[in-house]
């Protein structure tokens, strides 16, 4: 049996709090496309549930990424979702549908398949210590979870722009200024605000929530038909061996372990070692 990594807890029947927990750094598998589906719907079929935190025991791997080691066979062969799109995908766009609100406590780190699920959430409001990103195109691929859809929406196209093709870590303040988060707390004093505004809204009236959530669906997030080609485009540019180099050299140097690059990975993939024929950064050739 596969371990659970959604660990939920049923705080009152309006107010629920989910961690993630998957490994030394929180990858993001096969198994959680699975989980977070079955989650997904456990949210949707409860009748009094207005709030879900989600956070991770994690402090310093929120959500890495999507773990490149995984099945690409069976990655690619996963049944369509009740939107009709890819589970992955559609886990997403489900989530940021629920009638509940949903938000994000965020330590630590959370870029690519990690930074789309903070963007399928309603709130997010993160430590001072939070990083996170869209670090896809500088490992090879497209990202494939909405986030050129979302993040047009959430910060503007330019600065989505920046996010997604730069490629790099955004620190917790810049992240806010931005508009990727809410807004950034102290480290101390984040589970005791996020508690306290998770709380408020369990004692609102949930047929107002939900209307209220509903109108502002309606009115900020993409159509559902945007995020087939995302993830069309993942699975058609992801693990060619044009890119087989970048990636060796960023496995090498201890990629999807809890030190060595996952650290400071905005800058790693910057300074990966480029495909035959790519010129460097500094523009010198490829040795």
């Amino acid at each position: 049996m596969n371990s659970l990594q959604f660990h939920v807890t049923e705080i009152s029947d309006a107010f629920w709090r989910a961690s993630f927990n998957n490994g030394p750094v929180n990858l993001i598998d096969l198994d959680t496309i699975e989980q977070l589906g079955d989650l997904v719907t456990r949210i949707e079929e409860a009748p009094a549930l207005t709030v879900v935190v989600f956070d991770s025991p994690n402090v310093d791997f929120f959500m890495a990424h999507w773990d490149i080691t995984a099945d690409r066979a069976r990655l690619a062969t996963m049944k369509p979702g009740q939107t009709g799109l890819h589970p992955y995908a559609d886990n997403l766009v489900r989530l940021s549908k629920v009638p509940a609100v949903t938000v994000a406590a965020v330590r630590g780190r959370a870029r690519g398949a990690g930074s789309e699920f903070l963007l399928a959430t309603d709130i997010r409001f993160a430590s001072e210590n939070a990083v996170i990103g869209q670090v896809d195109v500088g490992l090879g691929a497209v990202p494939g979870g909405g986030a050129m859809a979302r993040l047009a929406r959430l910060v503007g196209r330019a600065r989505a722009a920046e996010i997604v093709l730069g490629a790099d870590d955004f620190p917790a303040a810049l992240a806010e200024r931005y508009g990727y988060v809410n807004r950034v707390l102290p480290d101390n004093e984040l589970d005791d605000f996020v508690d306290r505004f998770a709380r408020r809204i369990a004692g609102f009236d949930k047929t107002v929530i939900v209307g209220a959530k509903a109108l502002l669906d309606l009115a900020s997030l993409p159509a559902d038909e945007e995020f087939g080609p995302g993830m069309a485009a993942l699975l058609r540019t992801a693990w060619r061996p044009a890119n087989a180099a970048r990636m060796r050299d960023l496995l090498d140097r201890g990629l999807q372990t809890p030190s060595g690059v996952e650290l400071d990975l905005g800058r790693a993939v910057g300074e990966a070692v480029a495909p035959r024929g790519e010129a460097h950064a500094d523009g010198r050739s490829p040795g």
